[in-house]
């Protein structure tokens, strides 16, 4: 294909660039920039002549944890990127994974998770070439444009929705930094006691909400925030990334509900054409919270999320625990 793949990790040295998808795009990279222990990289691939055929964003993030190593590097991949119409997407993207898999190795990353890709099965035998192993993970997809959300709720959800706006919950965008930081405490407390508890930075999610590709929404009633999340905007697609709720002091109005509904309906109030919820976890069969998301007339989606761990012995038990 006489393709050169460059790895740019400055948003200064970027060149001009048709972005359609937001996770790859060059605000994304600028948002990831400016957001404190996280370190964006945009992979080229180059024609001979310098043109851009494909690119992909990737991000690394430091974390700490409670056993060892504490503090560690993590690589962070959404999606397979995007590629010109006239280009061979699967070996383009295995040209792209490669670089980006060296890199991160040469980061010292502990380990690489990629989501979020378009089919189950897309670029399997490359993720496989460079020693990454799948694990089944759970999504869920409304689809907004054949009939109004409404047609597709459940009685017992219609009820509590009804219920929450006859006592005067309200959602309602942000609108002040105060604001952002109430949202934010929310997350942390929400997600406190979770195994997969990260968060991005505040200051990620008030960049974020400077976008128009990005909107942080919060749930009040009687002027308390009792609830919150995070959506972002692609193409056609609207991404539900993060919610938050006081769902055990307030249970009696129902706040989880009555803010993935509000996001369910701005969604569709501006147009797009499906939400996606990214991260309904793993696909067991009793899953409360993908029977909660269902609710609102969504169909489950199985697809892989991969992964692959720096330290040999650790990456070779996963791959023969998780073998496919």
């Amino acid at each position: 294909m006489n393709l050169r793949i460059k790895i740019i990790s400055k948003s200064e040295e970027l060149p001009d660039m048709k972005c359609s998808n937001f996770f790859h795009s060059v605000e994304m990279f600028k948002i990831i920039e400016q957001t404190p222990q996280h370190k964006p990289y945009m992979a080229l691939a180059l024609r001979e002549d310098g043109s851009i055929a494909a690119h992909m964003f990737a991000c690394t993030r430091r974390r700490g944890s409670w056993i060892p190593p504490y503090l560690f590097t993590q690589g962070r991949i959404y999606g397979e990127g995007e590629y010109d119409d006239d280009v061979d997407k699967d070996e383009t993207f295995a040209l792209l994974l490669e670089a980006i898999t060296k890199s991160f190795k040469h980061k010292l990353c502990v380990y690489v998770e990629i989501s979020d890709i378009s089919t189950k099965m897309f670029g399997y035998r490359h993720f496989r070439a460079n020693d990454y192993f799948p694990i089944n993970w759970q999504e869920v997809r409304n689809s907004l444009h054949s009939m109004p959300p409404e047609d597709r709720l459940d009685d017992k959800t219609k009820e509590q929705i009804k219920k929450a706006e006859s006592m005067g919950v309200t959602m309602k965008e942000v609108e002040t930094e105060e604001e952002i930081h109430h949202f934010y405490k929310l997350l942390k407390g929400f997600y406190r006691m979770k195994i997969r508890r990260f968060l991005p930075p505040e200051k990620m999610y008030s960049t974020l909400n400077k976008s128009d590709n990005a909107r942080i929404f919060i749930t009040q009633y009687k002027d308390k925030i009792i609830g919150g999340c995070a959506c972002i905007y692609s193409g056609t697609n609207a991404y539900l990334w993060y919610i938050a709720t006081r769902r055990k002091t307030y249970a009696f109005v129902y706040p989880e509900t009555i803010t993935m509904w509000n996001a369910i309906k701005d969604a569709y109030d501006r147009h797009y054409a499906h939400i996606n919820f990214l991260d309904v976890g793993l696909p067991y069969k009793s899953n409360k919270f993908r029977k909660f998301i269902l609710s609102f007339g969504g169909k489950p989606v199985t697809k892989y999320r991969w992964f692959n761990f720096s330290i040999p012995w650790v990456n070779d038990f996963c791959m023969w625990l998780f073998n496919k």
